[in-house]
């Protein structure tokens, strides 16, 4: 990856300031899938970058918190048009994008998972298979595919995905930011 990179994050919370006070610019989205999307297409838009690295923090009830992950495919866990026939995750009529996006691995070193996107704060078991969640990959990959540009998504699990999430997700996030950061390094 070189100067072709953008990076993005949801949220301020997830980098606490050390990526910018390593003199590093974050596109950040704000929460959920419609500000994902947007902030995407305008990321690629105006930086005319070729890859788009998306870290963040996920939840997860198969991963060990504190993990990094290398998210390998996106699927949406709220699309539910199922009384019409469809499966959960698929949206209907969207003949040129499957329900699930695929991305090619960047880091070797790092466990791949199956992150689950949504517009809630999952505290239980996802409707589509999955084994983390977050709530704007899925919005960012489809924009990435559709403009061919590589998307390279990364997540620090910050809690399990349960009924204490809300309170892990805050207390992680310093050292989410952390790790986060100490991998981007490794990129340049």
């Amino acid at each position: 990856m070189s100067q072709e990179l953008a990076l993005m994050m949801a949220l301020p919370n997830e980098s606490k300031g050390l990526f910018e006070q390593a003199g590093i610019e974050v596109h950040y989205s704000g929460i959920g899938k419609v500000n994902a999307a947007f902030k995407a297409f305008d990321v690629i838009q105006k930086t005319g970058c070729t890859t788009l690295l998306n870290l963040g923090t996920a939840g997860s009830s198969h991963f060990d918190a504190h993990a990094l992950v290398e998210v390998t495919q996106f699927v949406q866990r709220d699309m539910d048009v199922s009384p019409l026939g469809f499966a959960v995750g698929v949206t209907p009529m969207d003949h040129d994008h499957p329900a699930e996006i695929a991305l090619d691995g960047y880091f070797q070193h790092l466990p791949k998972g199956i992150c689950g996107t949504g517009d809630s704060f999952e505290t239980g078991l996802p409707k589509v298979p999955c084994n983390l969640v977050d709530m704007e990959g899925y919005a960012i990959a489809k924009v990435c595919k559709k403009l061919g540009v590589r998307l390279v998504s990364v997540k620090y699990i910050t809690d399990g995905a349960n009924d204490t999430a809300h309170l892990d997700w805050e207390e992680n996030l310093l050292l989410g930011a952390r790790k986060l950061l100490e991998l981007y390094q490794t990129v340049k």
